[in-house]
């Protein structure tokens, strides 16, 4: 390795270590001051699972907030409902039938979407289901549903709706994972393997399309890991008494706000609430021991059904 090798390795360290420190700088100065949010009003929003819980309070939040709803979801009757209640404040929804399982019934209602709304610009991949059971006790049926609706179905819907953003490189993806999706939790390891899927899949994606676009590429990725929500999909949560108050169940009106803000402040990745990524994330550093004491000490989770 020759001098002038070593000159612009040296060099190109040199501007690492100052962008590293002025995203140090931008990152604190957001936590103290909070990001800007973007207007969503006009936007084309579809939601999966908008017929209850999340995606239901999701779309109406959208719809309040000016924007073009789509609302998706395998029981045609509660996802028209979602969409009258829209229509009877005044805003703007749509229904479609679509179960996110099958690729074919994906790609047909997006070739509706598209002709009768037009191109859609914030797609919430939502719909998800959790069942609760000790690994042994989940039958192959279920896991294979699981997997079909918790991940494949993610894949079906970007490849519909990805390609529009990508011609207008214009374009936001907001996924739902999960705290399981970053922690395992117990009676949950189908469920935990698919949240951990998701939020792979998200993190390769926005890097694939900064790469692909020489860092150009102005569509937008966010990650949401909820703790619990009281959809009821979690019918047998287990919370430690002594931090009861911590570990509340968020309600899905409060999780849909949340989501809708991360979405229109850019951030890549949120918990629900928002102090667990950064108590996870401090929690790793520690030695593995210390980590199983500290799960210990919360004993969280569910119960089997």
């Amino acid at each position: 390795m020759n001098a002038f090798n070593i000159i612009q390795i040296l060099l190109n360290v040199s501007r690492l270590i100052l962008q590293i420190l002025y995203y140090i700088c931008q990152s604190m100065y957001y936590s103290i001051f909070g990001l800007e949010e973007k207007n969503v009003n006009g936007e084309i929003v579809l939601i999966t699972g908008a017929g209850h819980g999340i995606g239901k309070e999701l779309a109406i939040q959208y719809a309040c907030l000016g924007a073009k709803v789509v609302c998706l979801d395998i029981n045609k009757q509660t996802n028209e409902l979602t969409a009258m209640e829209i229509k009877e404040i005044g805003k703007d929804a749509y229904a479609y039938e679509c179960d996110v399982t099958k690729k074919e019934d994906v790609f047909a209602v997006a070739k509706k979407v598209k002709e009768e709304v037009g191109d859609v610009t914030i797609l919430v991949n939502n719909a998800g289901i959790m069942p609760c059971y000790g690994f042994l006790d989940h039958t192959d049926d279920k896991i294979i549903q699981l997997f079909n609706i918790n991940v494949l179905g993610h894949f079906w819907m970007l490849q519909a709706y990805l390609p529009s953003m990508m011609k207008r490189n214009y374009g936001h993806i907001v996924a739902l994972s999960s705290l399981a999706g970053i922690v395992g939790f117990p009676y949950l390891i189908p469920y935990s393997a698919t949240k951990h899927a998701v939020q792979g899949m998200m993190d390769a994606l926005e890097t694939e399309l900064h790469v692909s676009n020489e860092g150009k590429s102005l569509i937008k990725f966010t990650t949401i890991c909820p703790y619990m929500v009281d959809t009821g999909l979690c019918k047998k949560p287990k919370i430690n008494k002594m931090l009861e108050m911590f570990l509340q169940l968020s309600s899905p009106k409060d999780a849909a706000t949340q989501i809708i803000k991360a979405q229109r402040q850019n951030i890549s990745i949120r918990s629900i609430p928002s102090f667990w990524l950064p108590l996870i994330r401090f929690g790793r550093i520690l030695p593995e021991n210390a980590q199983m004491a500290v799960k210990d000490f919360f004993d969280t989770g569910v119960v089997p059904e």
